[in-house]
């Protein structure tokens, strides 16, 4: 896979989890889940920030989500 796609969905996997997150804290349960999917999340990010020849800057970030989902549609 490319590694803009693999960017956009471990940022997507992650604006995802955190609200999982919060939930299980304030509920007090266990954070199995919710905290395997942060690593995967946070896994997706780093491969696809490695993959890439010279990284990603945070300002190029929201036009690799815009490409993406260009892509896409």
């Amino acid at each position: 896979m490319h590694p803009d796609i693999i960017l956009v969905l471990g940022l997507a996997l992650l604006v995802l989890t955190i609200p999982g997150l919060i939930s299980t804290f304030s509920e007090g349960r266990s954070i199995r889940f919710s905290g395997l999917s942060f690593l995967a999340s946070v896994g997706l990010v780093a491969y696809a920030y490695t993959q890439k020849p010279g990284g990603y800057q945070i300002d190029e970030i929201p036009d690799v989500i815009v490409r993406v989902i260009g892509q896409l549609i």
